[in-house]
C-alpha cells in the first residue's frame, strides 16, 4: 500500500469539490448533505486523494474505436450534458483532449479507428466474446471474478451511516450483511468453474487511513463547524480512502475478469434508533457513466471516462448486467426501481428497465467491467423481516409468505445469472 501522506501532501491548493459526488451509493435521503464548493475551471484539478493521471497510457487505444462509436458512448452513456465540449473536440479523424490549461501544452489526441486500419483494443480482463469456451457444467470457468461487499460493517456500521435498529431488534447493518452473502456466493461461483477472490473477508477497512488521518485535509476543503468537519473526515476515511484502497487492491493485485459490487438498497429512514419503515421494495444495477458536469471537469475523472469507454468496458457490463437483472429479478420477484426525474447524475441503460448508469467511485476506479448490484430495501417492511429472520436453509413463512433466506436468495440468484450469461 502507498504511503499516504504524498497522495495529500500533492494535491491543489485550493481545491474544493462536491464531496457528495464521490459517494459510492445511490443517493442515500438519510445523509446529511456536505454544502457544495465550487469546482474549479481548471482541467488539471483533481478529486480528493486523487493522483494525477498519465495521460499517455491512452495512446494504447489509438485507432480501437470508430469515431461514430466514441461519440455515441461519450454522448449517451458516459456524459450527462454537453460539458465535454469544454475539453474534447471531435473531428473527422481524430478527438483532442485538453489535459492542460496551458495553450502552449499541445492537447491529448485519439486517433480513430477507420475500416482500413483497425486495432484490437488492449485489455487486461476477458470479455465474454473472446472468453475460451468453457467445459459441460462449468460455465464459469477460465474467469476470475472479485466480489466487493460494499461497506465495512463491524464497529464501522455506524460512522458509515448504514445501520438502524428497532427497539432490542437485531441492528441492521449493511457491510455485515454484504460480507455475508460474498461468503455464500464465493463457493458457489466456484462450483460453476470461477477463480473466485473476495476484496475483503472481515468487517475490517482495507485502507490503513483512518478518519483523524483525513482531519487536515478535510479542514482544507471545507469551511464548516467542527462536528460538520469530523462528519467530512470519516466519509472521506469510508466513503474516498476506503474505495480508492480497494480499487488499487483490484487493479494490481487480484486483476479480474469482473467485479461484482455487492449492496443492499434502502430508502430514507430517519433516525436510525428509531427507523422509518416503508411499503416498497424493489431492485437495479448500476453500470459506469453519466458523469456530470462537476466530474467531467476534474481531469482524474475526465481520464478515467475515457479509460473506461475505450476499453469498452460499458458493453460487457451491460450484457452481464441484463442477463443477472433478468435472472434475479425472476427469482426474486423484485420490481425495477426506478429514479425520480430531473436529476443530472444518472442515465437508464435501454436494453433492461434494471440497468442504469452512474458514476461510482468503485466502479470507474475498478480497471475491468463491474456489474453494481443495489437488490432489496433493508428499511423495506418486506425485506426487514427477512433480515430480522437471518440465515436459514429451505423456507420459512415470513409475512405469510413461505420464503427462503435473503442472503441466500441474494447469492444463489446472482450465481445463477452469471451462469445463464456464460453458458454457451
Amino acid at each position: 500500500m502507498r504511503n499516504p501522506a504524498p497522495l495529500i501532501a500533492t494535491l491543489c491548493l485550493g481545491l474544493l469539490v462536491v464531496f457528495l459526488l464521490l459517494r459510492t451509493d445511490p443517493p442515500e435521503p438519510t445523509t446529511p448533505a456536505i454544502p457544495e464548493k465550487t469546482v474549479p475551471p481548471n482541467p488539471t484539478a483533481l478529486s480528493l486523494l486523487a493522483e494525477n493521471p498519465d495521460w499517455t497510457t491512452l495512446e494504447a487505444y489509438q485507432r480501437t474505436i470508430s469515431r461514430s462509436d466514441f461519440e455515441k458512448l461519450l454522448t449517451e452513456i458516459f456524459t450527462t450534458d454537453e460539458t465535454w465540449r469544454e475539453f474534447i473536440v471531435i473531428r473527422d479523424e481524430q478527438a483532442e483532449i485538453i489535459t492542460n490549461p496551458d495553450p502552449a501544452e499541445s492537447p491529448f489526441v485519439l486517433h480513430f479507428a477507420t475500416p482500413e486500419n483497425t486495432h484490437p483494443t488492449p485489455r487486461l480482463w476477458k470479455d465474454t466474446a473472446t472468453r475460451p469456451i468453457p467445459p459441460e457444467g462449468k460455465p464459469l470457468a477460465n474467469l476470475h471474478i472479485a466480489i466487493d461487499p460494499g461497506h465495512i460493517g463491524g464497529e464501522w456500521a455506524k460512522i458509515e451511516e448504514r445501520w438502524f435498529q428497532i427497539g432490542s431488534e437485531k441492528p441492521v447493518t449493511e457491510g455485515d450483511m454484504t460480507l455475508y452473502v460474498a461468503k455464500l456466493l464465493k463457493p458457489l461461483l466456484e462450483e460453476l468453474g470461477a477463480t473466485v477472490t473476495l476484496g475483503r473477508s472481515t468487517a475490517e477497512p482495507v485502507t490503513p487511513l483512518r478518519p483523524e488521518n483525513l482531519a487536515s485535509l478535510a479542514a482544507e476543503s471545507a469551511t464548516d463547524d467542527a462536528a460538520s468537519l469530523r462528519k467530512f473526515a470519516e466519509r472521506l476515511f469510508y466513503r474516498t480512502a476506503e474505495i480508492r484502497a480497494r480499487a488499487e487492491l483490484v487493479n494490481e493485485t487480484i486483476k479480474p475478469d469482473l467485479v461484482l459490487c455487492l449492496h443492499f438498497n434502502a430508502e430514507a429512514w430517519g433516525d436510525p434508533n428509531n427507523p422509518t419503515l416503508i411499503p416498497r421494495t424493489h431492485f437495479h444495477i448500476l453500470l459506469n457513466g453519466a458523469y456530470t458536469p462537476d466530474e467531467v471537469r476534474l481531469a482524474d475523472q475526465r481520464f478515467a471516462l475515457l479509460k473506461k469507454l475505450l476499453q469498452r468496458t460499458h458493453e460487457e457490463e451491460a450484457l452481464v448486467g441484463k442477463t443477472i437483472a433478468e435472472t434475479f429479478a425472476e427469482i426474486s420477484g423484485l420490481p425495477a426501481y426506478t429514479y425520480p426525474p430531473g436529476g443530472n447524475n444518472v442515465r437508464p441503460v435501454p436494453s433492461s428497465p434494471f440497468l442504469y448508469a452512474r458514476n461510482l467511485l468503485a466502479n470507474r476506479l475498478y480497471d475491468c467491467p463491474v456489474v453494481f448490484m443495489e437488490p432489496y430495501v433493508m428499511n423495506s417492511i418486506h425485506d426487514y423481516a427477512r433480515i430480522q429472520a437471518g440465515d436459514y436453509e429451505g423456507l420459512r413463512k415470513i409475512n405469510g409468505k413461505q420464503l427462503p433466506s435473503i442472503f441466500r436468495e441474494y447469492a444463489e440468484a446472482l450465481a445463477k445469472g452469471l451462469a445463464k450469461h456464460y453458458e454457451r
